[in-house]
């Protein structure tokens, strides 16, 4: 079975870098205890007020179950126009190119 990739991004009116940091601590202890993940990197883009979050499970199931998670609790805290979208991962490819991928 193949990774999924998942993409999310939204609207975000902040707080940025280390303010955004001290605020999701707590969030990203979360975050890190959830199965099947590989890894997440945090995207942020203060000057179109967007962010994003670019994640790396172990299957599509594991990726589907956090995003049915996240998705509320996302809304929960007013954020808007959430876009995700799930991606199998060309694991050689991926590789070649340096990305972490799991062994």
């Amino acid at each position: 079975m193949p990774a999924t990739f998942l993409h999310v991004d939204f609207a975000f009116a902040g707080p940025w870098g280390p303010e955004l940091a001290a605020a999701c601590r707590d969030l990203a202890a979360d975050i890190a205890g959830e199965p099947g993940l590989h890894w997440k990197l945090w995207g942020e883009d203060p000057g179109s007020g967007r962010a994003s979050g670019e994640y790396l499970f172990a299957s599509r199931e594991q990726a589907q179950r956090y995003l049915d998670k996240h998705r509320p609790r996302l809304s929960a805290l007013g954020v808007t126009q959430i876009e995700a979208r799930l991606f199998e991962v060309n694991a050689a490819l991926s590789r070649a190119t340096r990305a972490p991928m799991p062994a």
